[in-house]
């Protein structure tokens, strides 16, 4: 394989071997600590912009699989890796990491040390970088013109384009099997008892969706939901002219400070019907109801942050990824914060006293990552079905 290396905004190079596409990538470097999972990963519109580091020495052992997928492409710039598996060995897979990489273009390095880039960004938190094929003075050269993550709405770049619903689009799409994938079989085996009553009724849900991962979407039509997903410069009146049953509010990529239309549109939105936020979601609520967002130094991406209901003090083990977090400062008496992360004490969940509307910084759908957290969507079923339409 010929050579390539990362070069990071702080001057210092990695030296390692291209996999994948030849050229150069650039974007925001960021590590996620998962063993399993990379092609979900992989297809993760939340790692838009970014240069995905993966912490787990070998990736790729068990190869690819397109029902696993979470949207129609690779989303991260690149991807950074100890060790891509020459091999795969797994009954469903199709092919093997760098072909994968390859047939899609995307520009990835092998051979580095993941956790030296793993404590530099610790140390010094997330900074640009840009991995190349190309000499070490071209590097640094374009890590220099790269423009400041923060500054771009990547939430905008990774929406749908026009409005679909979920049921007509998993059938019609090439990259998703009409056969409801593992995740969802997974649920049924270990949730606890059968779902409530109220929950086996259908509901119009409007899915807002500023990166949305399709598990979620999977998660919902499990419970007998049926979706209509629209972009994320939905206004409030084409929701609800909808006439749903609830809101999602999606995970997706970028600093949610960007999304000033969209927290002015979720204000109208409140109290007219239930609404979940997710990730993204949950910043942009959060913001609607007065509390301010901060970006992390190293964000939260992995499958093991253990996050505390604090209405009940139960702990569950979580699946994250994101860079930015909500201050609670400011948040509207109305609200209160629900979920609290143990590692951090950073706000994972909001919710409001008198009105049906619940957020959560995690990924209730995981993929991956744990699934104890797949009872916020029965939560979501239930808050529907007791909620009237004002």
């Amino acid at each position: 394989m010929p050579s390539a290396r990362l070069a990071l905004a702080d001057g210092s190079v990695f030296e390692g071997r291209a996999v994948g596409a030849s050229g150069h990538a650039g974007g925001e470097v960021v590590f996620n600590t998962s063993m399993t999972g990379y092609q979900e990963m992989l297809t993760d519109p939340s790692y838009a912009g970014q240069l995905l580091t993966l912490t787990y020495p070998m990736i790729g052992n068990y190869g690819v699989d397109t029902a696993v997928e979470e949207s129609e492409k690779i989303q991260p710039s690149g991807l950074i890796v100890r060790e891509v598996a020459p091999t795969a060995s797994h009954l469903n897979s199709t092919n093997d990491l760098g072909t994968f990489l390859s047939d899609r273009g995307v520009i990835a390095i092998e051979g580095v040390d993941t956790r030296a880039i793993t404590r530099r960004i610790r140390s010094q938190g997330v900074m640009l970088g840009v991995i190349t094929t190309e000499s070490v003075e071209d590097a640094l050269a374009q890590v220099r013109s790269l423009p400041g993550y923060d500054d771009i709405d990547w939430a905008s770049q990774v929406t749908t384009e026009k409005q679909y619903g979920w049921g007509s689009f998993a059938k019609n799409s090439n990259l998703l099997p009409a056969v409801e994938p593992i995740a969802n079989k997974a649920v049924s085996t270990l949730k606890e008892g059968p779902r409530s009553k109220a929950s086996e009724s259908h509901k119009k849900v409007v899915l807002i969706d500023g990166g949305v991962k399709r598990n979620i979407m999977r998660s919902l039509t499990a419970r007998e939901c049926d979706i209509t997903v629209l972009p994320i410069d939905a206004t409030a009146e084409q929701v609800l002219a909808l006439r749903p049953d609830g809101i999602v509010w999606s995970p997706g990529p970028g600093d949610p400070q960007v999304q000033n239309v969209q927290v002015e549109e979720t204000k109208k939105l409140i109290g007219k019907v239930p609404i979940l936020g997710i990730c993204l979601g949950h910043q942009v609520i959060a913001r609607a109801l007065g509390a301010g967002t901060f970006k992390l130094p190293f964000g939260h991406r992995g499958g093991n942050h253990p996050v505390r209901d604090e209405r009940t003090g139960s702990v569950t083990i979580t699946a994250q990824n994101h860079g930015y977090a909500v201050d609670p400062i400011g948040l509207d008496a109305s609200a209160e914060v629900s979920h609290v992360n143990l590692n951090d004490g950073t706000v994972e969940g909001i919710t409001m006293r008198d009105e049906p509307v619940m957020t959560i910084q995690f990924h209730s759908e995981a993929s991956p990552g744990p699934l104890d957290s797949m009872s916020t969507f029965d939560h979501f079923v239930e808050m529907m079905a007791t909620a009237g339409v004002k």
